[in-house]
This record gives C-alpha cells, structure tokens and sequence, in this order.
C-alpha cells in the first residue's frame, strides 16, 4: 500500500512539473499582453513535433538529443515571435474576446500543418540518454527520467525567479504586469517588450511538449488537451502569478494521481471542479491579485445605434429566402438550414451576456446540452412527445443557469470566463459517466420528433419559427428597460449601482435568460439529429458559439446572426469539400481578424459611416 501511494505521489510530482513549464509560459504572456493566446497549446505541440524530428536526426547521444530538445524550444520561440509580430501586434486595440479568435485561428492552421508534414499516425520518440532505467527510492522503483522532471519545475521557476528580480528587463516585465497603462506612460517599448515576453513564454511552451517526448507519443491532440489544463492552473494559481502558477500545479498533479484511486469517475473534471472551487473562495486565484484601477482605462463599449432601413431590409429579404426557398431543395439542405436557425438562437443567446452584459462565458454550450438532454431524457425514460420535451428543454438549462449563474455573474474578464467552462465541464462530465441515465459516450438515440413534425420540411419551419422569435425576444430585452439598466450595469457599475441599480440581480436573471434561448436550440437541435451525446456540451461546441459571435461582431447586435450564418455556412461548405479544412478556415478567421477586427457586422457599420 505505500509502495503505491508513493509512487502516485512522485508521478504526480512529474506531471505537476511538466504542467508548470507550459503555465508558466501562459503565466508570463497573459501577464504582460492580457491576451488569452489559445495557440499555446500549439506551440507545445509543435516542440513536440520539432523535437521528435531533430531527435531522430541527429546521431544519437547526449548532444542529439538535449540538443535536439533546445534547438526545438528556441525555434517554437521564433514561431511565437511571428505569431505575435504578424498577427497579435495588429490586434492589440481590438476586443480582448476578439485576440481569442485570431490565436483559435492559429490553432486550427498549426493542426493542418502539423497533419501535412507529420501525417496522422502517433510518433514515438526514443529515450532520454543518461536517463532510462529506474532507481530505487525507498525500495519502490522509479523511473529516472521521472525524477529528471521532478527537478525541472522547480529548476525553471527559480531561474525564471532570478530573471524577473534581478534583471532590468524582468523589473520591467513584473511593472507591465501590474499596470501595463502606466509602464507605457513611462516610455517603455511596449512593442519590444511584449515581443520578448511572447518568445519567453513561447520557448516555455516548446521546451514542455519537447520534454514528453520520452513519455508519450506526440499526436495531432496534444495541443488542445494540454491548453485546457495550464489554463486552470493559470487561473486557480492566480492570473500573471508565477508561484502561483507552480503552486496550482502541484496542487492539481497530486490531486490528480490520487484522485484516480479514491474517486476514478471524477478524474475526468477534477481540475475544473477545483478551478470552480477556488474561484467561488478567492476570487483571483490562490495568489492572484485583483486588477489594479487606479490607472486603468476602462473602455466603454459604444451604444447599440438603431438598425438602419438598409438592415431591416436586408433582414426581411434574409427571412423571406428562408421561408420561400426551403420548400425547392433537397433533403440535405433542408438539414443544413435547420441547423442554420438553430446556431442563429444559440450564438443570440451566448451574444445576450457578452454583449449587453459584458460577461464572457466558454462554457455556455453546456445549456446547449442540458437543453438537448433535458428533451431527449424524457423521450427516453418516459416516451414523451416532442411538444413536453421542447417544454422540458429550457427548464432544464435555465434551472442550470439559476444555480451556475448566480456564482459566475459574481466574478469578471477571464476569471467568470474560466468559471463558466468549470462549471460546463462539470455538466459534461455527470453526462459522460453518469452511463444508467445518459448512456454515457454512447449518447440517447431514437430522439424523434411527434409524426406531424417528423417531414423535414415541417420541422425547418418549426424551428425557424421559435429560433426567429426567442431571437427577437432577446433583441427586445436589449433595446427595453431591462437592456439599457444591463449595459449601465456593463459600462459603469459604480454609477448603477449609485443610482440604485441592483446589478448582481439584473446579470443574474441575464444569465438565466441567455441559458433559457440556448436550452431551446439544444432541444430544437436534439429532435433534428435524433440523438444526443456529451459533445453537445463539450469545449468545442463552447468554442463554435464564441466563434460564431466575435465573428458577426460582439459590439453589434446583428453580429450573432450574421457570424451564425458565415460560421455555419462556412464550415459545413469547407468540410465538404477540402482535406485539410482546419487550414482554410482558419486563415480565413485569422484573415478577418486583420481586417475586420469588429467583426463583419462592425465592418460594415464603419463602412456606412465612413460613406456618410
């Protein structure tokens, strides 16, 4: 027995160690830039993948291989530094929420280009020199190479320690962190700097996924697994916290090697229910700090302008194609319409907080899938028809967003963003396990519609009808008295709340709104597709809602349409027809990004402006 508690405590000490070297880089870039880079967890893949090639090349020995190790962390170092130069320099005004869509682009290029050049099998690369076999530690033994990661974490931190308190340049660093506003009013090159602190934090990121190479097999999912836990470890540590960083680290690698012996049905999302934990206690993190306000500019979003007889036009001839043109297609299209209307309801919904409410929400899918799962369960266990399911839906996700929302509207920026996606795991993962009920990975099948419903076309125009309408209810909400108290709330809380305004109240019931629309695209969207699973709820479906929105223009509120038709549109025209359309679509998004940096609905208003 403590054999085994032994060596789960030094596996977790290892893992807690190679954990800490990507958050670390995370760490350092959100610290200064206040970017969200998504891409890290690229940039860890592909220190992976460079790292497997050099390996493989060069002769073999100690200099191949830890050469072939910081060769590959350097040069991550110098495809973060165009990352940064070529994408992020240009974006650094634009919404922080629209920073993510670029990085999310760059995401999905690297995937693409990682699958052309490596291909799609797992690459298994050789062991480390000096370090195979194992020692003996109180007569259990343990891998060398293990020990080797123990010592690194603590190595890294304490060199990167000496480097911000006993260098200029790291003295600049931690002042940016504190108040990037008042080192620029010093006249300090915040371009040189943020360049610098982007190529630190990016050789971090490379030499942690260069440094598993003896572990595990480098794969074309390393990048989106790993980015999920250095962000929990960044936020339960604390934002731009250091120790804090290593300190969640050895808190979420420990509670990870046991938690698989005292509770394996929770491994799953034990790091996001510690996350929702520390953040509900301590509101920044373990060692976090709360955002300095003394010098902070705090922008104010620009009021929503009345739509335009050219908007409204061009909205009546958008609804008028989608009820007369329907009817002349085919039974795929009929499909791909209905999916369309469903994204429009689920984007206006997730649009509803992020844009009048100012919160940010990654987990919002879950309502999705509590929505989709709400209908599909009573189908199940009960039979019952469509018309109680589609009632059953938005209950489902808006008793969700009660209980989620009144801890998330508590919280701000990134931190209420990372509890909203605690608590989405947390949904996903009950559905995942919870197998008697849900069916676990296997999903609910046979999620029909009632007989009258069950034409294609019926059901389009049944869902375009309750897609259209909660979509306009929403933009009714925004534009009454509830909406403007919202954006009061949003843009100047001390002054709301001076007058009167009870601001927890009005995000709260917001919230619970936005939870509401999206239950009813989940259940609309589990009749269509006659079955539900876990992924309705998962990081991904999150990810396309965001998408969707900063797409069309957060800052409008005719962009989560307009981004729920491009989006949907696009992807599903691109999947059809290219190999490698991660690629395609992502350099359109990093396109758009560039030059549409509020979105495509945003563009356009300037455009009008500019023509007046």
């Amino acid at each position: 027995m403590f054999e085994n508690l032994l060596v789960q405590g030094l596996s977790g000490l290892a893992s807690a160690s190679s954990l800490f070297l990507v958050a670390s880089g995370l760490t350092v870039i959100f610290g200064v830039t206040r970017i969200v880079n998504f891409a890290h967890g690229s940039l860890y893949m592909m220190g992976a993948y460079l790292s497997w090639t050099l390996v493989t090349a060069l002769p073999r020995g100690h200099l191949g291989f830890w050469g072939g190790v910081l060769v590959a962390a350097l040069i991550v170092g110098v495809i973060g530094v165009l990352i940064e130069v070529l994408l992020l320099r240009r974006i650094y005004k634009a919404p922080e929420l629209f920073q993510l869509l670029g990085t999310f682009g760059v995401v999905l290029i690297v995937q693409d280009v990682a699958l052309m050049i490596w291909g799609p099998q797992d690459l298994l690369g050789p062991r480390a020199p000096g370090l195979r076999g194992a020692v003996e530690i109180l007569g259990v033994r343990f891998p060398l190479y293990e020990l080797f990661l123990i010592a690194v974490g603590p190595v890294v931190l304490g060199l990167l320690w000496l480097l911000f308190h006993r260098t200029r340049w790291g003295t600049t660093v931690r002042a940016a962190t504190a108040d990037r506003e008042m080192v620029g009013a010093l006249g300090v090159n915040q371009r040189m700097l943020f360049t610098t602190v982007f190529f630190l934090g990016s050789v971090l990121a490379g030499l942690g996924g260069a440094l598993q190479l003896p572990r595990e097999s480098v794969n074309l999912q390393m990048d989106l697994a790993i980015i999920a836990e250095a962000f929990v470890v960044v936020v339960i540590g604390g934002l731009g916290s250091l120790p804090g960083a290593f300190l969640a680290a050895l808190l979420l690698g420990q509670l990870q090697a046991f938690g698989i012996l005292i509770f394996p049905k929770i491994t799953l999302v034990l790091a996001f229910l510690v996350m929702a934990v520390v953040l509900v206690v301590r509101p920044h993190g373990l060692l976090g700090r709360p955002p300095a306000s003394a010098h902070a500019a705090h922008v104010v979003e620009p009021p929503y302008p009345p739509a335009t007889p050219l908007a409204r036009n061009l909205g009546f001839a958008a609804l008028a194609l989608a009820v007369l043109v329907p009817p002349f297609m085919g039974e795929f299209a009929l499909i791909v319409f209905t999916e369309i209307a469903i994204m429009v309801l689920f984007a206006a919904s997730l649009h509803f907080i992020m844009g009048p409410g100012g919160m940010a929400s990654f987990g919002h899918a879950a309502y999705f899938g509590l929505g989709a799962y709400g209908a599909a369960l009573l189908a199940k266990h009960f039979a019952a028809p469509m018309e109680l399911g589609l009632f059953a839906a938005p209950l489902m996700a808006g008793f969700a967003g009660v209980v989620f929302g009144w801890f998330c509207v508590r919280l701000s920026g990134v931190y209420a963003a990372m509890l909203t996606l605690a608590f989405a795991q947390i949904a996903w993962s009950t559905a995942f396990q919870w197998v008697e009920i849900t069916g676990g990975d296997n999903g609910i099948l046979g999620v029909w519609p009632s007989a009258w419903a069950q034409p294609k076309l019926v059901y389009y125009y049944m869902a375009l009808v309750l897609c259209v309408g909660v979509t306009l209810l929403l933009r009714r909400a925004i534009f009454a008295p509830f909406g403007y108290a919202l954006r009061a709330g949003r843009d100047s809380p001390l002054r709301a709340e001076a007058i009167g305004m009870d601001g927890f109240r009005i995000r709260w019931v917001a919230f619970i709104l936005a939870a509401i629309a999206a239950g009813i695209a989940g259940g609309l969207f589990a009749y269509a597709k006659g079955s539900v699973f876990p992924t309705y709820m998962a990081i991904p479906r999150s990810v396309d809602a965001l998408l969707m929105v900063l797409l069309g223009g957060v800052q409008t509120v005719s962009g989560p349409i307009v981004g729920a038709l491009a989006y949907t549109w696009i992807h599903e025209q691109l999947m059809r027809s290219f190999d490698l359309w991660r690629l395609f679509l992502g350099s359109v998004i990093v396109a758009l990004v560039l030059f549409f940096p509020q979105g495509l609905v945003g563009a356009a208003q300037r455009l009008t402006e500019r023509r007046k």
